[in-house]
């Protein structure tokens, strides 16, 4: 665009000062003429770097996931090819299941034993309840009929004493009265047997037996459920859209959690549209101003965007307080620089862009939008360019 500014620039000066002559060549012209456009240009570039940033390092990026087998087994079934597309869901791999469904069935016995176990020991407890509950009424049964059974022999007794009564049903009473309470103690034993009973199923500082049961039936139950998770993940399926890269896993292999050595690599659909700023660039920046990008990978194309966000934060404004600094990615953002994330506008939503894409791009912000045509063209310009393959081989 410089180039053509000045070749504008110089065709004017010929026509002013060779062609027509209207101001004379001297030295105090050729000074303007030649500081003219140095001033100008430079001027005009400084106002469009603030106005109108634009970046050299535009980088396509996607969210790569490490896939690692959650359990240990031979790999029996690797139904994808790499490099093809991949839906959320599909089947990546499969391991034997085999162990996996031999722990779960046994589990699952385990869990009918334990069942029955419970059932019977509430049989017990009932039974006991029952025996105490019985114990219980024959005691106030027997004692209630001891009651009447002594008030009658102190009537009878008064009877006999003043010869109302016969001395006979008085002797029979006092019977009576023996007998019942002979019958009280013998409920009243009966009714400390059951007690001891219900008292011998808890031990010394041990649940009693259905507590007992009941526990071992919550940690079958756990390890159950932690089997089943382990069925299932002996089928891994894809996190998300996607395509699978760097496939060496193949059936036969032993699939192993390291995290390591990964059985593959997933990269998912999802992508950034990352511009590379210096700091100072960003100042009028805000999300939704328009954008556009040229990708070496479409020379002379134009994609259009929209800015998303600024990422305010980067890798070089960690501090290592915590003994360890963390980087970011293998391409990190380069130092005293910030990155804008843009989103591809509706036209070019669906084109798409290699994960690791490279190009150019500007955004223009809200100030100087007459001067943002200079930078459209060089833009243009750039993309025409992006034609040329500069190899000798």
């Amino acid at each position: 665009m410089e180039i053509l500014l000045l070749g504008i620039y110089s065709f004017f000066v010929w026509l002013i000062f060779f062609k027509y002559q209207w101001l004379p060549w001297n030295t105090v012209s050729q000074v303007i003429v030649i500081t003219l456009p140095i001033i100008g240009i430079t001027l005009l570039i400084l106002l469009l770097n603030i106005v109108a940033p634009s970046s050299a390092d535009v980088r396509v990026v996607n969210y790569v996931v490490s896939i690692n087998p959650r359990v240990n087994g031979l790999v029996t079934e690797v139904p994808i090819e790499p490099n093809r597309p991949i839906r959320k869901g599909e089947v990546l791999f499969r391991i034997d299941p085999t162990p996996f469904e031999l722990e779960v069935n046994a589990l699952n016995a385990q869990l009918t034993q334990l069942d029955a176990q419970l059932v019977t020991a509430n049989a017990n407890q009932r039974g006991l309840n029952q025996q105490l509950a019985n114990a219980r009424a024959s005691k106030e049964s027997v004692a209630s009929k001891l009651k009447l059974a002594q008030t009658r022999e102190g009537q009878l007794r008064e009877l006999a004493r003043t010869g109302a009564g016969s001395q006979f049903d008085y002797e029979q009473a006092q019977n009576d009265v023996v007998n019942l309470q002979a019958q009280l103690a013998a409920a009243a034993a009966t009714e400390a047997q059951v007690r001891e009973k219900l008292a011998a199923r808890t031990v010394s500082g041990e649940q009693d037996e259905i507590a007992n049961v009941k526990a071992q039936i919550a940690r079958a139950q756990s390890q159950l459920a932690d089997a089943q998770w382990q069925l299932d993940q002996s089928t891994y399926r894809a996190p998300a859209d996607g395509t699978v890269v760097s496939l060496a896993l193949r059936p036969g292999a032993m699939a192993v959690p390291l995290p390591m050595t990964p059985a593959m690599t997933f990269v998912e659909d999802e992508q950034w549209i990352m511009a590379i700023f210096h700091q100072n660039e960003v100042r009028k920046i805000k999300p939704g101003q328009e954008a556009e990008i040229a990708l070496k990978m479409y020379p002379g194309r134009i994609i259009k965007c929209k800015v998303d966000s600024i990422m305010w934060a980067t890798a070089q404004g960690q501090l290592p307080i915590g003994g360890m600094n963390t980087a970011s990615g293998v391409a990190p953002i380069p130092p005293h620089s910030l990155a804008v994330r843009l989103l591809a506008d509706r036209h070019d939503k669906e084109l798409f862009m290699a994960s690791g894409a490279i190009g150019n791009g500007a955004i223009y912000t809200d100030s100087g939008a007459p001067i943002h045509i200079i930078r459209k063209v060089i833009i243009r310009v750039g993309a025409k360019l992006d034609w040329l393959i500069l190899k000798l081989h």
